[in-house]
């Protein structure tokens, strides 16, 4: 029988405070160690062994007091009825009061200065950091002269900024900004400037959310995510950085037969240099001189390029003017073709003119089209009978579908053949204020026949175009030191007096990659609805019998990257050691907090060596399918058996991890993966190894949620399952790192 109890010493310090001692009892046995908390005598409740509310700190150190009991216990009652040693537990209880103490005796996390001497940095944010993916593999990238100073991170969610705040700011004791807000609010980009607080961004990252684009799900018509793009490029056009990178998967390259791929290249293309876009404008004005035949159009042309140099408001009214210019057309247009009792009453003339009303209400549709496309999201509408008449109205608002309703009423209107080509520079007119960047300049070259013309053309635009792109392209994980098969497409945009990055080389050969079990072999001693925050040691040769040597043998030594390096060290070694290169030797130990507050009050954190690693109480039905599917080592040749004994599922899948090899992409359900000596699903920390980040990363906040909640919240599974894994983010970051000026 084992008990654990607290006490006070006898013994008060200078101050009259007494420290809290732990006592545990085990047969004969009995092994004592301090807590290192102390209290006034008065304060101290012995019968109930709790701290009274009279002191000040009561909450955090019971909740300390109560850790430290439920883990002795836990370890001794998993000890597998083996007497563990007084030297065993005391190892044990010294090494989570050791972590606490660290902490709470450290006020100021400080860099060592050496680290900066002859280093330039290099500053970066991310946007729709979600857990911090790329932040951490920026903060990870380093050459001899060069290192990255992570100034900001956005994200809409408070899990995210919580885990970044708790990361970064506390553990690392980094002054990074974080700015929570939608990026789609029309005061974001002033809420971020000022968050950056004048400071210039070298290397912008990100990934926008993307589940529409996603292979591995239905897509969606209208989803809120699909024009987060277009937001993301906006806050590139304004800061201008040396070279942004934006991350996606790979069904993006493919999505409404690669059109989506096209326009996210314009878009790219059509970022202008503000200082040289007025040699675009006076070209344009030239040729307009020499052509006054087309006049009206050129004209147009020109309108609407001189919205890519205006700030978001100034962009609203150049809009309206465009459109009230066309409308003036029309209006001494209309008498010419129809009749005074027609111009009054025809559905056509209506529908022209009730266009052109529309079309100056971009910013009200706007608002509309958003809060729609978020209540069709909330709520849900696909695969029913609601959610073809949302995307056919959602669909009627947006410009190009008014410009369309504008042209056929035209039509239908038949004018008189002498008027034909007024109306003709009318439709065209309002088809160019559709354009993108690209599309006026493939305009303007159609009405330009002198060669010496059209090469000043070419000339201007690779002046004036701020970035230089060439083709997304597809990076695969594992071919980065991380143990997972995960494709991501990288869009990489370079400053045009940046050398252009047209890939990012692997750094681990084919044969050399690493595998699931360096990856987790050292996390297995874990059981079903338990929760772990000490290490423990794995014992190969027992465990696997027969096949340790072949297990063993899948352990290599490495360096950070995941090259094979004979003095190197494990994967595993790699995660408990971190990746950050000794730039924060300061760092506090890793810390678990649920929310804000217990955020800021240092004396309400868990503190221990392992966090994250819990796994879910599933009862003997789940165990016992799990069992089968592992057994046979997929799911789908498992399904018969499953059937014959009455343990089949409506699960769609289930993911059995190769040892040997590397897992599939990691997703947000742990779920839909079996370990692959256990029948369980994985950890968040054994999700997080299996994306590569470190041990000391800690996803903070619920585990987990369900139901219509995982719409609002961003829990552990999904910050791991979304992140963009730190050694391919390092892999980029370094690429960009070696060739920035």
């Amino acid at each position: 029988m084992t008990t654990v109890k607290f006490y006070l010493d006898t013994k008060a310090d200078k101050n009259r405070f007494y420290p809290i001692h732990l006592v545990i009892r085990q047969k004969d046995v009995q092994i004592k160690a301090s807590t290192c908390e102390k209290i006034k005598k008065k304060d101290w409740d012995s019968k109930n062994q709790r701290v009274l509310e009279s002191e000040y700190r009561y909450l955090s150190i019971n909740k300390f007091l109560e850790f430290l009991k439920d883990e002795v216990n836990k370890m001794i009652e998993g000890a597998n009825r083996r007497q563990l040693t007084d030297k065993e537990v005391k190892d044990f209880v010294c090494e989570l009061i050791n972590v606490r103490k660290q902490n709470t005796e450290t006020t100021i996390v400080n860099e060592p200065s050496a680290y900066y001497e002859g280093k330039s940095p290099v500053t970066f944010i991310d946007l729709f950091a979600g857990a911090g993916g790329f932040s951490e593999g920026f903060l990870q990238a380093e050459l001899p002269r060069k290192y990255y100073d992570f100034v900001l991170a956005s994200d809409i969610n408070d899990n995210c900024e919580l885990t970044h705040l708790a990361r970064y700011n506390y553990q690392l004791g980094l002054d990074m900004e974080f700015l929570r807000q939608d990026i789609t609010e029309p005061d974001f980009l002033e809420n971020l400037l000022k968050k950056l607080k004048g400071k210039q961004v070298d290397v912008v990252c990100g990934g926008p959310p993307c589940q529409s684009f996603s292979l591995a799900g239905k897509r969606k018509k209208f989803d809120k995510k699909d024009d987060l793009f277009a937001h993301y490029l906006n806050v590139i056009r304004h800061l201008r950085p040396k070279y942004f990178v934006m991350e996606n998967v790979k069904g993006i390259l493919t999505k409404e037969g690669g059109k989506i791929r096209e326009l996210i290249l314009q878009e790219i293309k059509s970022i202008v240099d503000l200082e040289q876009f007025p040699l675009l404008l006076s070209f344009i004005a030239q040729v307009r001189k020499s052509m006054p035949e087309h006049g009206f159009l050129l004209d147009c042309f020109q309108s609407r390029l001189q919205f890519e140099s205006l700030s978001e408001k100034q962009i609203e009214d150049a809009r309206s003017r465009y459109i009230q210019n066309i409308e003036n057309r029309f209006r001494l247009l209309t008498p010419k073709i129809v009749d005074y009792k027609t111009s009054k009453t025809d559905v056509f003339i209506n529908t022209i003119r009730h266009g052109f009303s529309l079309l100056k209400r971009t910013n009200e549709l706007a608002y509309i089209r958003k809060k729609i496309i978020n209540e069709k999201a909330f709520s849900d509408l696909d695969n029913d009978l609601f959610a073809e008449d949302f995307d056919n109205f959602l669909s009627s608002i947006e410009s190009e579908s008014i410009v369309d309703k504008i042209q056929v009423a035209f039509k239908s209107l038949k004018p008189n053949e002498q008027y034909q080509n007024e109306v003709e520079e009318i439709v065209k007119g309002l088809e160019i204020y559709t354009y993108t960047f690209d599309e006026c300049v493939t305009g303007v070259a159609q009405y330009i026949n002198d060669e010496k013309q059209q090469q000043q053309l070419k000339e201007i635009l690779t002046q004036i175009r701020l970035y230089n792109i060439e083709e997304p392209f597809v990076a695969l994980a594992s071919n980065y030191g991380v143990p997972q098969n995960r494709e991501r497409v990288l869009f990489i945009g370079c400053r045009k007096d940046q050398k252009l990055i047209t890939k990012i080389p692997p750094t681990v050969k084919g044969d050399e990659k690493v595998t699931v079990f360096e990856a987790l072999y050292d996390l297995d001693f874990i059981g079903n609805d338990e929760e772990k925050y000490v290490y423990e040691p794995i014992d190969i040769t027992s465990k696997y019998n027969g096949s340790s040597e072949r297990m063993l043998n899948l352990l290599k030594k490495r360096n950070i990257d995941g090259t094979i390096e004979n003095d190197g060290i494990t994967y595993a070694e790699w995660s408990k050691k971190g990746r950050l290169n000794g730039r924060f030797i300061h760092a506090k130990k890793p810390i678990y907090v649920r929310n804000f507050e217990e955020l800021n009050s240092p004396l309400a954190h868990t503190v221990a060596p392992l966090h994250n690693h819990k796994t879910s109480k599933q009862n003997e039905e789940v165990v016992q399918r799990l069992s089968v599917i592992l057994n046979e080592g997929d799911y789908d040749l498992a399904k018969q058996k499953l059937k014959e004994i009455g343990l089949n599922s409506e699960k769609r899948n289930y993911n059995v991890l190769k040892p040997e090899s590397q897992s599939p992409t990691i997703m947000t359900i742990a779920d839909d993966y079996i370990h692959y000596t256990s029948p369980r699903a994985l950890t968040v920390r054994e999700m997080a190894r299996l994306q590569s980040f470190d041990d000391s990363f800690v996803f903070q906040g619920k585990r987990s949620t369900g139901g219509n909640k995982r719409k609002l919240e961003v829990p552990q599974f999904t910050l791991v399952g979304n992140a963009v894994p730190p050694l391919m983010a390092r892999a980029v970051a370094l690429e960009i790192l070696q060739n920035i000026d």
